[in-house]
């Protein structure tokens, strides 16, 4: 099973502001339903929350919600403790490639277990609290990159990167 992160982060590794994207890139969102549907999905509780309610559980995909709450509920979703634990429900299940999809402590935990990472790289620096874990890239070899300008639909320019562990 590959094990994949996918994220979309600033030039200063922002992926988020007040438990929210600080950003509306239309075409990124579009890229994160495509990769990851019909895939196990490992995100974190507080990413859980930040779903909008019309997006809960996110469809079409097995939902895994990673807390350390014992009796936290999350509908139409698997519970479990540890990135681990949800990395080897996707296993049991035959899943040919998981994502962990945040946020920023499900990154840091599962950076270590990743193969591959899918990143937006945003092309400006963007305020916000929640940030990308530092990776070391020479750890990893750049396997493609898609530009995309800026548009009526895109305030800022990105790149669609995918990279794979060495």
């Amino acid at each position: 099973m590959i094990v994949s992160m996918i994220a979309a982060m600033s030039k200063n590794r922002v992926i988020g502001k007040n438990n929210d994207l600080p950003w509306k890139l239309p075409d990124d969102t579009k890229f994160f339903m495509e990769k990851t549907k019909g895939h196990h999905t490992i995100m974190g509780r507080k990413n859980y929350d930040s779903i909008p309610k019309k997006f809960k559980p996110l469809p079409e995909r097995i939902n895994i919600v990673v807390t350390r709450q014992k009796k936290f509920q999350a509908p139409g979703c698997l519970v479990v403790d540890s990135v681990d634990e949800g990395l080897t429900i996707a296993k049991v299940n035959k899943e040919p490639e998981a994502f962990i999809i945040g946020g920023a402590e499900i990154y840091k935990l599962g950076l270590p277990y990743a193969d591959r990472l899918y990143l937006t790289e945003i092309h400006a620096e963007i305020e916000g609290d929640t940030f990308f874990p530092v990776f070391d890239r020479n750890r990893w070899s750049e396997i493609s990159r898609v530009h995309h300008d800026t548009d009526e639909r895109h305030a800022y320019s990105f790149d669609f990167v995918v990279y794979e562990k060495k």
